[in-house]
């Protein structure tokens, strides 16, 4: 058998590659208004979530954990967004190599903007095209494959808090 018997069109990697680089254009022009690039905005998003939804006060290396990202990379995106003053960064009581991250309100006023345009991609790219809930668990277990923390790969909402609860 030749190399070229399949071809790419059968090749599952050849195909994620094409889908996800089409994505990330998408994505990148439909961020670009708010100054953001596709990895800021993974690196802002991912700050939030851990913050307001898991109560977390991340290290630079959960983030980067977190959003799957380099963590080189991670740290100078940070900077980055703490010299727009969209994030703080604070050393870490316990180590003294670490450093914590927090959104400030200007970042989480962009964070929340961003999220909208992204919900909006992510229908317009994936929902009119397949079923969502056949699409993620498949994209959960290739997750998982590689390597993401369980968080990134469980299913699992958060809780909705009952609006008849007291706080």
């Amino acid at each position: 058998m030749h190399a070229y018997d399949v071809g790419p069109m059968n090749s599952p990697g050849f195909l994620l590659w094409h889908v996800s680089r089409r994505w990330q254009a998408m994505l990148a022009a439909r961020l670009a208004p708010l100054d953001l690039t596709p990895a800021q905005f993974l690196v802002l998003g991912s700050l939030g979530w851990l913050h307001d939804v898991e109560k977390e006060t991340p290290t630079q290396r959960r983030l980067a954990d977190h959003a799957g990202t380099d963590p080189m990379m991670t740290s100078q995106i940070l900077r980055a967004l703490q010299h727009r003053g969209l994030v703080l960064r604070t050393p870490d009581s316990e180590d003294a190599r670490a450093m914590r991250a927090t959104m400030t309100a200007a970042g989480t006023k962009l964070v929340m903007r961003a999220v909208d345009l992204v919900r909006g991609l992510d229908a317009e790219f994936f929902d009119a095209n397949v079923r969502r809930d056949e699409l993620l668990p498949i994209l959960r277990t290739l997750a998982s494959a590689a390597g993401a923390p369980p968080e990134v790969t469980s299913s699992n909402e958060p809780k909705k808090k009952n609006p008849r609860s007291k706080p």
